[in-house]
């Protein structure tokens, strides 16, 4: 039996990154669904459209900021949320905010496949 593809779009126009991507993420496991288990990875697909235009505070522009350790000594490089912004562009801030919201398994790589972003 298979199982039918839901699409979702989702306008971030004037929203904030936080409620965005929280409900991104509640699309991405199911949550909406009665027939929702968290070991399966539904067909569920979502499409985030004018992902530039968040509204983001300038005190978060100033604030926040993203980490990487490459596993070396002195390996750890910080960013700023506007220089993550500047090298990749809104997409990527949406998409490290939706990846730290999935549980950490195996379906979190897959539930992110079913995830699209557009500036």
């Amino acid at each position: 039996m298979t199982e039918v593809q839901e699409q979702h779009t989702i306008d971030a126009t004037g929203k904030r990154l936080g409620r965005v991507a929280t409900e991104i993420a509640t699309l991405l496991m199911g949550k909406h669904r009665p027939d929702a288990v968290r070991h399966i990875a539904k067909p569920i697909f979502v499409t985030v459209t004018n992902a530039s235009k968040l509204l983001i505070d300038e005190r978060k522009r100033n604030q926040k900021t993203y980490q990487r350790y490459s596993g070396y000594p002195g390996g750890l490089k910080t960013l700023s949320l506007v220089q993550v912004v500047a090298q990749k562009g809104y997409r990527e801030i949406l998409k490290f905010a939706v990846y730290g919201m999935l549980p950490s398994n195996r379906l979190r790589a897959v539930r992110m496949k079913k995830l699209t972003i557009t500036d």
